[in-house]
């Protein structure tokens, strides 16, 4: 992309003015200037819908109503009350960020975008959006749904698959800013159009307060951008679960600090069915009608790179065992909600 690009002077104002009289104003995490708060909702809005993030937002302010209580916490505590929003490294990095907050600054998130973005878990874009709602900063936000409204509206074609290509929007989002004073209107404007009229496939071009601005759609083709190039590859993955009941008490085993589901109670996982039958030969099954391994339903489960089908075999014990590869916690079944687990576990015992 070698071609300058003359910057609409009047999306800032625009912008501002249709948020003001049209935008979301009554999210929990809104008309606050509380970090805390609004680090928190940004966090949680990370790769995850509105509508799922209001029921855990609420819920994690209950239980953790200020930073410094969040930092005192364990990261199982953390992580039990996340479980089901996904993308743990998110919970693990929360509570990372709490305990910097709490033991390098007193309980009190610093004011500027740049000290904020030396926290852990917190990059460019949250920081940004977390000093200007609350401290009216003049900085750009990047997030997902903003880069595909000023790609659109620039008729930007770089690749953003790109770091230089992403730098350069960065310098053009900054550029676009309006004065400070405007800066939680234009904040939660350019949000609030992302994810309410300029979607990703069906844009409401009609409804947009900047289509007469937008280059994309003059050009016909507003879905066209943002352009990457590099296209996320999807794999497929397939395991074994075996559930062990003891006297009304499963086993949990809690996963590693790294890769998948790190540091969440899962039920020991085998690679394939072979491996759990061979594990299931030292346990003490019983006899009789009933007793041995119970196929439970399959369950197909989705993440970011790769989609995952999981099967269950589930035994009632007459002892536990003494096998070292079935060290874990023996929990009681009504206690097993408060324990981190995966949400394809944690629906299965639900259900």
């Amino acid at each position: 992309m070698s071609k300058e690009i003359e910057l609409p002077l009047q999306f800032a104002p625009t912008l501002v003015a249709w948020q003001r009289r049209h935008g979301r104003h009554s999210l929990p995490w809104q008309n606050t200037r509380d970090p805390y708060r609004v680090w928190l909702s940004e966090i949680m809005l990370q790769q995850t819908q509105v509508t799922t993030v209001l029921g855990y937002y609420q819920r994690f302010l209950q239980r953790f109503p200020t930073v410094s209580g969040l930092g005192a916490a364990t990261l199982d505590e953390v992580l039990a009350m996340w479980a089901g929003l996904g993308y743990y490294s998110r919970a693990r990095n929360l509570h990372a960020c709490a305990q910097a907050v709490r033991e390098q600054h007193g309980g009190a998130f610093p004011r500027t975008a740049a000290a904020l973005q030396e926290l852990p878990g917190i990059g460019r874009s949250t920081a940004a959006a977390i000093a200007a709602f609350c401290f009216a900063e003049r900085v750009a936000i990047l997030d997902g749904n903003v880069k595909r409204v000023l790609t659109r509206l620039l008729a930007f074609d770089g690749d953003m698959a790109s770091s230089a290509q992403e730098k350069k929007l960065w310098g053009l989002a900054t550029e676009l800013l309006p004065q400070s004073q405007d800066m939680v209107a234009y904040t939660q404007g350019v949000m609030d159009l992302g994810s309410g009229v300029c979607t990703p496939r069906a844009p409401q071009c009609l409804l947009c307060p900047v289509s007469e601005l937008c280059r994309g759609r003059e050009q016909g083709e507003p879905t066209k951008f943002p352009v990457k190039t590099k296209k996320l590859k999807r794999s497929q993955r397939e395991n074994w679960w075996l559930w062990l009941e003891h006297e009304g008490q499963v086993l949990l085993q809690q996963r590693p600090a790294k890769g998948v589901w790190a540091g969440l109670w899962s039920l020991p996982l085998f690679d394939d069915e072979a491996a759990l039958q061979a594990a299931a030969q030292g346990l003490d099954l019983g006899q009789g009608p009933g007793q041995g391994l119970e196929t439970m339903p399959r369950i197909q489960h989705a993440l970011t790179h790769f989609d995952w089908t999981l099967h269950t075999q589930r035994a009632e014990l007459q002892r536990r065992p003494a096998d070292a590869q079935f060290h874990g916690q023996w929990v009681a079944r009504e206690r097993l909600a408060d324990y981190a687990l995966p949400a394809p576990l944690k629906k299965m015992i639900q259900a």
